[in-house]
């Protein structure tokens, strides 16, 4: 095979160690060193001068967890650093060693069988630790809550039964008096606020249960771990705010999509970046994102097409989006769920898939373009040719035995 890189490096990086190969082609004459090095700062310093001082422009690292990001920390602006998916560089099982690991990365990269990666800039990849933050912080506060429900349950305090959010502004009053000692259901009942004051009837009897000094103490501590993580997701949202001022005018453009707010765009910003230079197509970004049906096809005969892995923090934020956009009225994206989720029952998830794809597409396009979103509208999906529907749909009730007779409407006349 022919040779697209003369100087390359292969780094098998692991979290105390990274074992490196220089490949020269010299010629028809291939030289190879190995050596090891450290992945503290100052031992990863002593590897880039080694490589630099060798004249190699290219360092192929395979991407394991979190420890390739200290040898990009230190090669990026000096190095042009290819980052290799594990799985589409596996060596020979049977003969893995670091070395073989290190040698294989520099031979496929020095004939150009290795795709890199996607790596943001600098200022996106650091965004995305704030928004991946604030998501997982979102999280922990889903589960103290669920907790806090089950909690409540095996108190036989039936509230989330009758109130939406047991962390709300009334039922947390409620919560808070019991865990004070109060546990007279009427006097509980009257901490209800706005629209709840008319479930009142509801709220004494799901507030009569069996209390005990237990039950306070722990649901005291979950409400304490409540509170404190709403702190930190507020604290890290300013944060987020603040480092998407330079982009506000693009967060605006996306937040014209159905579904898309504020905090969807702002992670959308910090996955994908700006540049969609780097997707050749709309569809290859949403390729990369997971949300795209897999190829899997064998004999001429075709198999699943389950969506391939991707990048599950933007799956994940389009997805929600798109449950959002789907109940939008009046929009393209509604009339697309309700068109694909048809023959599969109303909570489909393929149709979810295809709504977030849809949008997906839209985000692309929007990047490009430095355009708002362009509403397609619930008619865009309608059959080219009516008639031929309405004579389809007629001999269907007629092999079932109806007798169809039809009369246009005011509206349709």
């Amino acid at each position: 095979m022919e040779v697209l890189h003369r100087a390359l490096a292969g780094v098998d990086v692991h979290l105390r160690k990274a074992v490196v190969c220089l490949r020269i082609q010299k010629g028809s004459k291939v030289v190879r060193e190995v050596r090891s090095f450290g992945t503290t700062t100052p031992e990863l310093l002593e590897l880039r001068a080694w490589l630099v001082a060798e004249q190699c422009p290219i360092v192929v690292i395979e991407s394991t967890g979190v420890y390739w990001k200290p040898i990009f920390n230190v090669l990026e602006g000096e190095l042009e650093v290819i980052l290799a998916n594990a799985a589409h560089v596996k060596t020979l099982p049977g003969r893995k060693t670091d070395m073989r690991d290190a040698e294989w990365l520099a031979e496929v990269g020095a004939h150009g069988l290795v795709r890199g990666s996607f790596i943001p800039g600098a200022a996106f990849r650091q965004l995305r630790e704030c928004t991946r933050y604030r998501r997982s912080l979102v999280r922990s506060r889903a589960t103290e809550v669920n907790r806090l429900q089950k909690v409540l349950e095996s108190a036989n305090i039936k509230l989330g039964a009758v109130v939406s959010d047991v962390c709300g502004v009334s039922g947390r009053a409620m919560v808070r008096a019991m865990v004070a000692g109060e546990h007279d259901p009427v006097r509980l009942a009257g901490l209800a606020r706005g629209s709840l004051r008319s479930k009142v009837d509801q709220l004494v009897p799901a507030l009569t249960g069996y209390f005990a000094a237990t039950h306070a103490f722990v649901i005291e501590q979950i409400l304490d771990h409540i509170e404190y993580l709403e702190g930190r997701i507020e604290a890290i949202g300013a944060e987020v705010e603040r480092r998407c001022e330079p982009f506000i005018e693009v967060i605006e453009l996306l937040k014209t999509i159905p579904g898309v707010g504020p905090l969807t765009a702002e992670v959308i910003v910090a996955e994908i970046g700006l540049d969609m230079g780097r997707f050749a197509t709309a569809h290859h970004l949403a390729s990369w994102a997971g949300l795209c049906p897999g190829n899997n096809e064998s004999a001429g005969r075709r198999r699943t097409g389950r969506t391939r892995r991707g990048n599950a923090w933007l799956r994940d934020v389009m997805c929600e989006a798109g449950w959002a956009a789907v109940r939008s009225k009046g929009t393209y994206l509604n009339a697309l769920y309700r068109h694909l989720a048809f023959a599969r029952g109303k909570g489909a998830k393929k149709a979810l898939i295809a709504v977030a794809h849809s949008m997906l597409i839209a985000v692309w396009h929007i990047l490009t373009d430095h355009v708002p979103y362009q509403e397609l509208g619930p008619n865009h999906l309608a059959p080219a040719h009516p008639d031929r529907l309405r004579n389809a749909l007629i001999r269907r009730l007629e092999k079932l035995g109806y007798n169809v007779t039809l009369a246009p409407t005011p509206l349709a006349a």
